[in-house]
């Protein structure tokens, strides 16, 4: 049987004692789906943290509508077919991957659970998928290429300190980073009324509130007490003028650059010289831009719904980009994915691989590093189980055909 293939006749696993508990929770519940990840997550993880990962700019439309979208989209069932040696293994930016999912940059991981980055690039590494770690991580480029041995992607936001981002640059190249991502639909913040109204805030607000949800996590608050990982480790000492968390709010708030240009793209393709990834696409025009600037990959995203309210979802704009720039660049989306059918949805409109966000975080928030890694194992099931009742074999296989109504 090939290495990342399943059972003879798609038998599955019997689960696991990790499938069952996780992190060794009293309960004994049978973990099915990442939604029940993500209610564990609520339960544990205090509300402004939770909630920050857990939301959208405005009205939250297009946060919804990027999840929603996906509900629409059928698929042909098909039978009689040798789906007897099955793998859901391919390749990411020239990088052999356990499946076409990738853990995607998400600021403050390390709020979530306790040195979260370095649990989440753990677990993709023994999974066997690729981690990115966010420039707004807790656990610095540093803490993460020393807790683990397989090169990472670095998430990298243009600040006005352009130093600052040399140097940055710099520091990812030394952790040996095989890919730089570079975000570009962040020049500016969303207004996210969840984060206002929680006080989210560098450091958070200590309200009578805030206070008394957090006295109900003692298990969270045990797992910070133990860490010194409580900061902006890319950025904290590593800025002139900004030596604790208290100074960073001021320095970020100037630092976004709304001035942000093509050129500038070039510019850090050039200061990087390796494997460029342009975050944020969602319009076909900006995919042929993004295809002609000599970046290896692109990604439809609307941050999570987190920008601009009212934008479409990933998975609506992703057909049009793929058409726009054909094979010039490989095409990858995220936004919604909240199971290993939205993974194979979106290989059937031209995605050649995809990326999760909050569905690890709340794995993360549920269970730290064993919670990511169930997280992973239930995606790759749903995957696995999703192409072999359309009656494929090999995910590279997946196209339109699979589709009942491509068009949503």
């Amino acid at each position: 049987m090939r290495d990342g293939a399943v059972a003879p006749g798609g038998r599955s696993r019997p689960p696991s004692r990790a499938q069952r508990t996780v992190e060794g929770d009293f309960r004994v519940t049978v973990i099915t789906c990442i939604e029940d990840l993500r209610v564990r997550a609520r339960r544990r993880v205090p509300r402004m943290f939770y909630d920050y990962a857990d939301s959208g700019s405005w009205t939250e439309s297009t946060y919804r509508a990027n999840e929603d979208d996906f509900r629409k989209l059928k698929l042909r069932q098909r039978v009689a077919v040798n789906i007897d040696q099955r793998t859901v293994r391919a390749r990411m930016l020239g990088e052999d991957v356990a499946m076409p999912v990738a853990l995607a940059p998400v600021g403050m991981a390390g709020m979530q659970h306790a040195d979260g980055e370095i649990l989440a690039a753990r677990a993709a590494e023994r999974f066997g998928v690729p981690f990115t770690l966010s420039t707004m991580s807790i656990c610095s480029i540093e803490d993460v290429a020393a807790h683990t041995t397989a090169p990472f992607w670095f998430q990298l936001y243009v600040m006005r300190d352009r130093d600052f981002i040399e140097r940055l640059i710099e520091r990812a190249r030394i952790a040996k980073c095989s890919a730089l991502m570079l975000t570009l639909d962040l020049q500016i913040l969303g207004q996210r009324h969840k984060d206002l109204k929680n006080g989210l805030s560098a450091p958070p607000k200590p309200t009578l509130a805030n206070l008394l949800n957090l006295a109900g996590k003692p298990r969270w608050a045990l797992g910070m007490l133990r860490t010194p990982r409580r900061g902006f480790g890319n950025i904290v000492g590593h800025v002139k003028g900004v030596g604790n968390i208290g100074s960073l709010a001021t320095w970020t708030s100037q630092q976004f650059d709304p001035r942000l240009s093509w050129a500038d793209v070039q510019w850090i393709r050039k200061c990087w010289g390796g494997k460029l990834i342009l975050k944020g696409i969602m319009d076909a025009e900006d995919a042929r831009i993004a295809a002609d600037s000599g970046a290896d990959a692109l990604i439809v995203s609307n941050h999570g719904g987190r920008q601009l309210d009212g934008a479409p979802s990933s998975i609506s704009a992703l057909p049009a980009i793929v058409e726009a720039v054909g094979s010039r660049i490989e095409v990858w989306m995220d936004g919604g994915i909240r199971s290993g059918q939205d993974v194979f949805k979106a290989l059937a409109l031209g995605a050649r691989g995809t990326l999760i966000g909050r569905a690890f975080v709340y794995g993360l928030g549920a269970g730290g590093e064993a919670g990511v890694t169930q997280c992973l194992d239930l995606i790759r099931n749903e995957l696995d189980l999703t192409m072999a009742f359309c009656g494929l074999a090999d995910i590279g296989h997946v196209d339109r055909r699979v589709l009942l109504n491509p068009c949503g």
